[in-house]
């Protein structure tokens, strides 16, 4: 006999979240092809740019929004270079054209001001923080 029951979502939470790349005021998208992702990379060339994500907490009727800034500096780099990430790594589902726990990271990012899971998609570290801030039990 297989017993059917609705889950008790009276203490879940729910964790909603967004990255975009910002380079001199201008919201660098995903991109959608090779094209849109060689110019994402080629703007952020030698260049030093945000990374902000928004978060928002639901649990019952308590919200909690936040976002975190990432400054991200990468060296210069060639048209070679980023070519071959673009056809290695088709990054085109990813805020700025590049995610930086790939090749282009290693070789491309200078220096890193915050949180490097916030370049990733998440700022873990201060989204464990907020959730505390909910006092699930």
């Amino acid at each position: 006999m297989i017993l059917s029951t609705k889950p008790n979502l009276d203490n879940q939470c729910i964790i909603a979240a967004d990255t975009v790349v910002v380079l001199n005021n201008i919201i660098i998208g995903k991109p959608s092809n090779k094209e849109q992702a060689m110019e994402s990379l080629l703007s952020l060339s030698g260049q030093t740019h945000k990374v902000i994500t928004g978060v928002v907490l639901l649990h019952q009727d308590k919200e909690i929004c936040f976002s975190e800034t990432t400054l991200v500096e990468f060296h210069s780099l060639t048209h070679e270079q980023i070519e071959f990430y673009v056809d290695k790594y088709q990054p085109y589902d990813k805020a700025g054209g590049y995610a930086i726990q790939e090749w282009i990271g290693v070789v491309g990012i200078k220096k890193i001001t915050g949180d490097f899971y916030n370049v990733m998609g998440l700022p873990v570290s201060k989204l464990v923080q907020k959730i505390k801030q909910l006092n699930l039990s």
